[in-house]
């Protein structure tokens, strides 16, 4: 289970977070919607310890993240595949050698990684892509590498930062049914960090609003999609101040 506890952060004077209070079950997608710059992405930098926290912490399996030592923070991220807004594919590198790029890094054999990126790659519908470079590819595309070198880890959980910004509609329903394969087919605990309602209701499990820092409401996609709280409502139906 990863739970936010009163997760405060500001940069300079600014507050971003002001006691976000959340938990995500195991097994469950849990998506985070809110304003733009209302610190969606800064709240995902912190479950990997990308960011320390002013107050309040994040655990993850117990584990209380600011605490960490450099071992055990890299045995946290172990656990851990990150989907980054924009893919951060290595331009350099093929799209083989970016996906076995985690991999290497865990000194497997090459067999073993040969076999792990071929079944990630199918899983996103990109077998015969291995030999391609990111700038050969569609955003969709890259946004799918992505995805399959965090499953290539096979993680405990997923972070999706924003996974469907930039894309057209029917690619970013090809990112959602990805996203929802990969909760069926693994197992994985997900976090969505978005603003796209459409893509929230097909993959979340629950959702949950972030607003002024805290959670304004949390609950089931019926729940949100029937909710009386005003600033919810004028979210969730892009209405205008």
């Amino acid at each position: 289970m990863i739970e936010f506890q009163g997760l405060c952060k500001k940069f300079g004077d600014k507050p971003v977070l002001a006691g976000l209070s959340l938990e995500v079950r195991d097994g469950e997608t849990m998506v985070i919607i809110g304003y733009s710059g209302t610190g969606k992405s800064v709240a995902l930098k912190h479950i990997v310890g990308l960011l320390h926290p002013d107050d309040g912490d994040v655990m993850v399996d117990g584990r209380v993240v600011s605490t960490l030592e450099r071992a055990a923070l890299n045995e946290l991220r172990r656990d851990i595949g990150y989907v980054f807004q924009f893919a951060a594919l290595f331009d350099s590198m093929t799209v083989f050698d970016n996906v076995a790029l985690g991999l290497r890094r865990r000194q497997l054999s090459d067999e073993e990684i040969g076999e792990r990126v071929a079944e990630a790659l199918a899983v996103v519908d990109l077998t015969g892509a291995d030999d391609q470079y990111p700038a050969e590819l569609s955003g969709g595309m890259r946004k799918r590498v992505g995805i399959a070198r965090a499953i290539a880890l096979r993680p405990r959980y997923i972070l999706y930062d924003e996974p469907t910004t930039g894309l057209d509609p029917v690619t970013s329903a090809v990112i959602d049914r990805l996203i929802v394969r990969t909760r069926e087919r693994f197992g994985v605990t997900g976090v969505v960090v978005t603003h796209d309602m459409r893509s929230a209701y097909t993959v979340g499990d629950r959702i949950a609003m972030l607003y002024e820092g805290r959670i304004r409401q949390v609950g089931t996609v019926a729940e949100v999609q029937a909710t009386q709280d005003p600033v919810v409502r004028q979210f969730i139906e892009g209405r205008p101040t």
